[in-house]
């Protein structure tokens, strides 16, 4: 468990700049036709961008799910994630209270299966794809590459994610998912909707960042470092934690997606 201190070290140093051209769609839905037209709100809310290297082959992407604790938030492609080499996949799915779990899970999922099934059709390669997000983005990143039964709706095995980086998620039960079920917010538990319930040896390489425990939304430090041990435990070799000493739990993101970058060049290497 290491304590980040140094932030712009990393920032400047270790990260390449790409004068590499790049393309954005909008608003593809990820569900079929069929599903479409038979819920409003899926037709509405599950749709995607996709930003995309120009005129290079065989490219890393990241699928994106965006924070607002299950109940808001929209898509968006970060900033710090352009021109940096990658494809970025940002994604959009059903909220609470309109929904309930797993149905925003189920989105993710759906999401990452269109990310695989398609983005050869692009020019990457769907052995680098990478699963993040921020908060509620990150618990949704980590469901989907933890418990494989979402993905193998699909006909595909979770272990193909080249690796799993949330940012600040939840690892046990998410709380909006406990407040559907009206148990309190500091109540926690750790069932079919907790990250923690599905630890296993096999899992993709994991990379788990937090803001500073002392500043972090309720116990997520704690949660993750559980994480970060009970996998290790388990004997998965590839999980790394890394705690952001002085950033909060919105704070937390810009300092870590260079982190995230880093991840993604040294998984490169090991795959060449």
């Amino acid at each position: 468990m290491r304590k980040i201190l140094i932030i712009f070290i990393v920032t400047i140093f270790s990260i390449p700049i790409f004068s590499q051209e790049y393309r954005l769609e909008n608003n593809i839905h990820y569900y079929d036709e069929q599903t479409n037209k038979s819920d409003a709100y899926i037709n509405e809310r599950c749709v995607l961008d996709i930003y995309i290297p120009k005129n290079i082959k065989n490219f890393p992407t990241v699928i994106w799910f965006h924070g607002g604790g299950l109940t808001g938030g929209q898509k968006e492609i970060p900033e710090q994630l352009k021109n940096k080499g990658v494809a970025v996949i940002g994604v959009n799915y059903r909220l609470s209270p309109k929904v309930n779990a797993p149905k925003y899970i189920e989105d993710a999922a759906a999401a990452s299966a269109w990310v695989f099934k398609n983005i050869k059709n692009y020019g990457g390669d769907n052995n680098k794809i990478f699963i993040s997000g921020h908060s509620a983005g990150g618990y949704l990143a980590i469901m989907v590459g933890l418990n494989k039964m979402y993905l193998e709706k699909y006909g595909i095995d979770a272990n193909k994610l080249a690796g799993i980086i949330p940012f600040s998620g939840q690892m046990v039960s998410h709380f909006t998912a406990r407040k559907e079920k009206g148990i309190d917010e500091l109540d926690a538990r750790i069932d079919d909707f907790a990250p923690l319930h599905f630890i296993r040896a096999d899992a993709p390489p994991l990379l788990l960042i937090t803001g500073d425990r002392e500043k972090e939304l309720l116990g997520r430090y704690e949660e993750n470092a559980y994480m970060a041990r009970m996998m290790k435990l388990k004997g998965h070799k590839e999980t790394t934690l890394y705690e952001l000493q002085g950033f909060d739990h919105g704070g937390m993101a810009h300092p870590a997606f260079p982190l995230l970058l880093n991840e993604i060049k040294r998984i490169e290497k090991l795959k060449k």
